[in-house]
């Protein structure tokens, strides 16, 4: 990111910035959109074989910022590896490499003025909520929230015990075998946590009102611990 950039996102009330985040041998790209008088900032991890265009992620995000959250939607991987694991599928599963990568823009975002002083959360959806279930555990107290949305965090089990970061866990009520997963995972959480239901939706939450739930939870969730400091059990 050059000098000219980190000017522009210097200021609070910027209202969007296509954003290149330098990881270790690679650059991820993004949209940082930070609304006035903002405390947190909430990082999305999309699901397998998705991006940061998925227009189910951008509807919860414009939502969450409406709330007064800045959100930040990237890749998690470049556009060649995209194009890779559009054959292969290999790398959508690698969680430990998409939990890396969400670590690395994480303290990216740690230390560009813009965002430096905010509050952290994640908003993970399918494999991506493991992946941020795994970057909470690893970075401890700098995350404050994380919300997963149809997620596997099943796949993130050992660690989940780790995690210090407030949890919410949304379900679909018909999504049935994903039910089973997460309650087995809520069961092993032991930070302040919670399993919401959406009445009638399936995985993709595409049914009337479903998203919006999902949504409105989401919000809810983050403003809520932007101002608590509270992360015991549930």
């Amino acid at each position: 990111m050059n000098a000219e950039h980190l000017t522009r996102l210097d200021h609070p009330e910027s209202s969007f910035d296509s954003v290149r985040i330098p990881l270790d041998g690679v650059t991820l790209e993004g949209e940082l959109i930070i609304p006035e008088h903002t405390q947190g900032l909430v990082l999305f991890a999309h699901g397998s074989g998705s991006s940061r265009h998925s227009p189910r992620n951008q509807f919860v995000a414009r939502v969450l910022r409406q709330s007064g959250s800045a959100t930040l939607l990237f890749d998690l991987l470049t556009p060649a590896e995209e194009a890779e694991d559009a054959h292969t599928g290999h790398l959508r599963f690698n969680i430990g490499l998409l939990a890396e990568r969400l670590g690395g823009a994480t303290r990216w975002a740690a230390l560009i003025p813009a965002t430096k002083r905010l509050r952290l959360g994640y908003f993970g959806s399918s494999t991506g909520a493991a992946a941020a279930l795994i970057a909470a555990a690893s970075l401890g107290d700098t995350i404050d929230a994380v919300v997963s949305r149809g997620g596997r965090p099943d796949l993130a089990m050992e660690a989940l015990s780790r995690v210090t970061a407030a949890t919410l866990l949304i379900v679909g009520e018909r999504d049935e075998v994903v039910m089973q997963l997460n309650e087995q995972a809520y069961a092993r959480l032991r930070c302040k946590k919670r399993l919401s239901t959406v009445p009638e939706a399936t995985h993709l939450f595409a049914e009337p009102g479903a998203l919006e739930e999902v949504a409105r939870l989401a919000a809810e969730w983050f403003q809520q611990h932007w101002t608590s400091n509270e992360r015991g059990g549930s």
